[in-house]
């Protein structure tokens, strides 16, 4: 597996026992549905949270929660209205970010809740 992956894949598997923590319920994790993503799918209270994670080993260049562009933005958006037709979900939503920085065994975890709403047209 390459570096990056591992690190995705650690900051994701962080950043959801993160939430647990904080007494989020996860849903599922790595929800495919076409190109998209949702990350971690969790319920927090009566609230759907799609929770975006972006890792990284280093923020020189920017933060990890600068890559949520508006094209990923779109992407999160289509795949969260097919979650919602996928298991009628006809209440409260929102979209996340952890942002999440790996320095060796160290980690930091910024939680942004409420970070974007997309069109879901």
């Amino acid at each position: 597996m390459a570096k990056h992956n591992e690190i995705g894949q650690k900051g994701e598997h962080l950043a959801a026992d993160f939430l647990e923590k904080k007494g989020y319920e996860i849903l599922h994790r790595n929800w495919r549905y076409g190109h998209a993503e949702l990350d971690i799918v969790a319920m927090n209270g009566r609230t759907l949270v799609f929770a975006e994670v972006k890792t990284r080993s280093d923020d020189l260049f920017e933060r990890p929660e600068q890559a949520v562009n508006d094209r990923k933005r779109q992407l999160l958006a289509r795949a969260a209205v097919a979650y919602m037709r996928m298991c009628g979900h006809e209440w409260a939503i929102r979209f996340d970010i952890l942002s999440v920085l790996l320095k060796g065994d160290i980690f930091f975890i910024e939680h942004f809740e409420d970070a974007f709403f997309p069109p879901l047209a």
